[in-house]
Order: C-alpha cells, then structure tokens, then sequence
C-alpha cells in the first residue's frame, strides 16, 4: 500500500489542484482568462510578465490538470477556461471549506 492511499479521493484531487495553484503565475494565468471570457489567440506573454518559455510551460500544466483547453489554430494555440472543470473545482472547494468550518476554535 502506498501513502496516498491512505486519503480518499476528493483530498488527493484537491491536492493535485493545489499543487497547480502553487505558483502565482498561474493564478495569473486563470485570471487573466477568466477576464477576457473568451479563447485567446496568440501569445500570452504580451499579457504575463514571464518568458514566453516560463508562460508555456505554465500553460501545459494547467491544460494537463484540465482546467484550461487549448486548441492548435495553424501555428498559434487558442487557450481559454475549460467550464467543466472549473466547476468541478469550484466544488470540490467548497465543500472541502464547509467541511472545515469550524467556528469555536479556541
């Protein structure tokens, strides 16, 4: 038995997504997409202040944890919000903080 079993499903999920939010670039990311409401096309980088190496390799780490989608548009990758996930984030939040609520602490 590894360690991670020891946790249920929702805490390992919810700390994959920690992980993702570990750095403030991509919050940055993420909100910047969620800004604009719309896919954007073309470099990101006019808009974070980051390498574009650094914005992409963020890029690929939201999109793998399916917060993000990007689509391929010739040379350039159209990459807005993935509504599904976000949701099933916003979730899995919530119901981790309600869990948590404890309003007598000492």
């Amino acid at each position: 038995m590894i360690k991670s079993d020891h946790f249920d499903n929702e805490l390992q999920e919810l700390a994959q997504y920690a992980k993702v939010f570990s750095h403030p670039a991509r919050l940055m990311i993420l909100k910047y997409l969620a800004e604009k409401k719309v896919c954007i096309s073309g470099d990101i980088t006019e808009e974070i202040p980051l390498s574009r190496t650094t914005v992409s390799q963020h890029l690929k780490e939201l999109k793998n944890a399916g917060l993000i989608q990007g689509t391929i548009d010739g040379l350039k990758v159209n990459y807005c919000l993935n509504p599904e996930a976000i949701s099933q984030l916003k979730s899995v939040l919530d119901k981790f903080f309600k869990e948590i609520d404890y309003h007598n602490c000492c």
